[in-house]
C-alpha cells in the first residue's frame, strides 16, 4: 500500500511507492508519455505517465485531466540524476480523479494584472503568489518570534475606535449603534496603555486608511506591527528597528530561499545588508536630496534621448516630473524623494528629527530644536521607501492638551489617553512596520498589492 505524503516530504521516499493528493497544475504530453505537474499546496512535482508502464484506464484518466482538476496520484519516487529535484513515476491504477475542473480562466499565457486581481481567489494558486504568501507568512512568524524572544507581550488594540490617531481626514467612519466609530488607522495609542502596564508590548493587527491614493505603496487595509516601550528613547528606537530588521532578513534568507528564487529576487543584495544602517538627520537629508536631484534628472534626460521604447519614455518623463523642483525644508518626503535618498546605499537608512508640522500630534518635540521632533522613518533601499515610522511620544500632559487643540481633535475622546500623562508619565516610544511594504522589499516585488492575499485599494474591493 503506497504511503500518503506531501511534496515537501517527498525526498524521504526515494524508490518507494507513495500517494499524493492535489491538483493538476500543468500538463505536457506526447504519444508515449504524459508529464503531469501536480501541486498539493506544499510544492509542485512532475508525475510521469508512460504508456508502457500503466494500464489503459490509467493512461486515459491521465489524458482526461484538465488544469486544476483534483486527484489522488500514486507511483514510485525517483530523484533526478542531475538536479536536486524529484519526480513521481506513475503506476497502473495510480490516477484517481476526484473532480474534472471546468475550463480554468488562468492559463500559462500572459494575463494583465487587472484580470489577475479580479481572479485573485484563483490566482493565489499560481507559483508567484503562492511563493509570496509563504514569504509573507515567514515574515510574520519572524516578527512574532523576535518580539517574543525579546520579552514582549502581544497586546491587542481595538479595531473600532472613538478617536483618530492622526486626525480623521483619512479614516473610515462607520455607524456604531447610536454613535459614530472609526476603523483603526493604528493601534499605537492603545499600545501606549500596554507599555505603561507591561513596559514593552507589541500590537499586531489590521489598519485602515481612507487615503485616495493609487500608488504601488498604498492599500486601504494593511497589517501593522507596532511595538511600544516605556522608558525608551529615539536612539533606542533605531537600535530596535535595526535588530528586528536584520532578524527578519536572516530568517527569510534561511526559510524562503526557494520562494525568493521563484519571484526572481536578487538574493545576493539581501545577503549583503549589514549593520549599522545609515543614520541621517532630516536637515542633512534635505541637503543630500537637493544634491542628488539634478544629477538624477540629468541621467534621466540622457536616457530619454537614447531610448526608443515608448513605455520607458513615459516612465522617465513621470520620474522627472515627480522629482520636481528643489526640496524645501519643512516638507514631507514623497515616494520619489525616498527612492532618490536611498539610491546610493546598500542598506536601509534612518531619517530622523522630522519637522513638527508634518508629524502627528503625539510626537515628542526635540528639546534642542523646537522646530523638530524625536521621530524617525526607516527607508528601505532599492526604491522601496518607508517601511517603518516611529519615535518618542509626547510625555508632558499640558503639551499634549495643546497639541490636541491645535489639531482640532475632540478632547473628550482623548481623556483616557491624557491619563497616561497624569499617572506616571515617562519617556516612551515605539514604531509601526507595514507588513506588506516589508514583504515587497524582501521579495523584490514592485507593488504591495501582491503582498497580501486580498488587496483593498481605492478602486477595488473584489473578491
Amino acid at each position: 500500500m503506497p504511503t500518503e505524503t506531501t511534496i515537501d516530504k517527498i525526498s524521504r521516499f526515494v524508490d518507494q511507492d507513495v500517494t499524493l493528493t492535489g491538483w493538476l497544475y500543468n500538463k505536457r504530453e506526447s504519444k508515449k508519455l504524459k508529464f503531469l505537474e501536480i501541486r498539493d499546496g506544499m510544492g509542485i512535482i512532475q508525475a510521469v505517465v508512460g504508456i508502457n508502464d500503466v494500464d489503459e484506464d490509467t493512461w486515459e484518466k491521465a489524458g482526461s485531466l484538465t488544469q486544476e482538476s483534483s486527484l489522488r496520484i500514486s507511483g514510485k519516487v525517483a530523484k533526478h540524476p542531475k538536479k536536486d529535484e524529484y519526480e513521481l513515476h506513475v503506476t497502473s491504477g495510480g490516477v484517481e480523479i476526484v473532480q474534472i475542473a471546468s475550463e480554468y480562466p488562468i492559463t500559462p499565457k500572459d494575463h494583465g494584472t487587472g484580470f489577475l486581481f479580479q481572479h485573485r481567489h484563483l490566482w493565489l494558486r499560481s507559483k508567484r503568489p503562492w511563493a509570496l504568501m509563504r514569504i509573507r507568512s515567514e515574515v510574520i512568524h519572524a516578527i512574532r518570534t523576535f518580539f517574543y524572544e525579546d520579552g514582549y507581550i502581544t497586546f491587542d488594540a481595538p479595531i473600532f475606535t472613538p478617536n483618530a490617531c492622526e486626525g480623521t481626514s483619512d479614516l473610515f467612519e462607520v455607524p456604531y449603534f447610536d454613535d459614530i466609530a472609526y476603523l483603526s488607522q493604528s493601534g499605537q495609542l492603545y499600545g501606549e496603555v500596554g507599555a505603561m502596564s507591561h513596559r514593552k508590548i507589541v500590537v499586531f493587527g489590521p489598519s485602515f486608511r481612507a487615503e485616495k491614493s493609487k500608488t504601488r505603496r498604498h492599500l486601504t487595509e494593511f497589517w501593522h506591527i507596532e511595538p511600544e516601550i516605556a522608558w525608551f528613547s529615539l536612539d533606542d528606537n533605531m537600535e530596535l528597528m535595526e535588530r528586528m530588521t536584520m532578524f527578519i532578513i536572516e530568517w527569510v534568507l534561511q526559510k524562503c530561499r526557494p520562494e525568493l528564487e521563484i519571484v526572481g529576487r536578487n538574493i545576493e543584495f539581501l545577503e549583503n545588508v549589514k549593520l549599522p544602517f545609515i543614520r541621517m538627520h532630516y536637515d542633512d537629508a534635505v541637503i543630500k536630496l537637493n544634491e542628488l536631484k539634478p544629477k538624477r534628472i540629468a541621467e534621466l534626460e540622457g536616457e530619454l534621448k537614447t531610448t526608443e521604447d515608448e513605455a520607458r519614455q513615459a516612465e522617465i518623463k513621470r520620474e522627472i516630473s515627480d522629482l520636481g523642483p528643489e526640496f524645501e525644508w519643512g516638507g514631507d518626503f514623497g515616494a520619489p524623494d525616498e527612492t532618490l535618498l536611498t539610491m546610493p546605499y546598500d542598506r536601509p537608512i534612518f531619517v530622523h528629527h522630522f519637522p513638527r508640522d508634518i508629524k502627528a500630534f503625539y510626537m515628542q518635540p526635540d528639546p534642542d530644536d523646537e522646530r523638530t521632533t524625536l521621530s524617525v522613518d526607516m527607508l528601505a533601499p532599492e526604491g522601496y521607501g518607508e517601511i517603518i515610522g516611529g519615535g518618542q511620544r509626547a510625555e508632558d500632559h499640558d503639551f499634549l492638551v495643546s497639541q490636541i487643540k491645535k489639531h482640532e481633535l475632540p478632547m473628550e475622546t482623548f481623556e483616557w489617553y491624557l491619563d497616561l500623562r497624569k499617572y506616571g508619565t515617562n519617556p516612551h516610544g515605539g514604531f509601526g512596520l507595514g507588513v506588506e511594504r516589508t514583504v515587497a522589499w524582501l521579495a523584490g516585488v514592485h507593488s504591495i498589492r501582491e503582498c497580501i492575499p486580498f488587496p483593498r485599494t481605492i478602486g477595488s474591493m473584489y473578491p
